[in-house]
């Protein structure tokens, strides 16, 4: 069954949840343009179409199908995915992960955050992002130093709340901002 509305709702859900994050986090313009993807017709139609309430639309169309249109579409538009973020390394010849900006990573944290909130509803907690993380981690190749600080964050926000966690980010983003370019 198609269920419009619900998607809708989920989606909208999940995008203030992340640009209210961002904020907090000193990224506002990365809150405000998340996920505008969503909206075109390739996601939005499949969103509608494999909608459960409680996972990422996603997984079911690629549980049927074996693959999911509406992620391939995603992640190529979104650059806080780090599958955004591959590349051919010039000395292996070889598609691999490459570092992502410090505020694309600030808004990957957002994002996880916010999904954490949105499935889990009243049974989450602040441990939700980083259990998800460790659980996938195994299939999931993200850059090294990408991989390190997004878990280092993640484990601020289950050891010490939502306070700590954006203090944290937002103080990275502040000194990326500042630091000076390198020759």
């Amino acid at each position: 069954m198609i269920h419009p509305l619900r998607h809708l709702r989920t989606v909208t859900h999940h995008r203030h949840l992340v640009l209210v994050h961002c904020f907090k986090a000193g990224i506002p313009l990365r809150g405000l343009l998340h996920d505008l993807s969503k909206f075109s017709p390739t996601e939005f139609i499949s969103g509608m179409r494999y909608y459960q309430g409680n996972r990422s639309p996603n997984d079911r169309e690629r549980e049927l199908h074996g693959y999911s249109r509406a992620w391939l579409h995603h992640k190529g538009r979104n650059r806080h995915h780090f599958e955004f973020w591959y590349d051919v390394n010039p000395e292996s010849g070889q598609y691999e992960p490459v570092r992502m900006p410090l505020q694309f990573v600030a808004e990957m944290f957002c994002d996880r955050l916010a999904a954490s909130k949105t499935y889990k509803g009243n049974s989450y907690s602040n441990s939700e992002p980083l259990e998800y993380f460790l659980s996938v981690r195994h299939r999931d190749r993200m850059h090294r130093d990408t991989e390190q600080l997004l878990e280092k964050w993640l484990r601020i926000l289950a050891t010490d709340g939502e306070n700590a966690a954006f203090s944290a980010v937002k103080q990275a983003v502040r000194a990326s901002k500042n630091a000076v370019p390198a020759d």
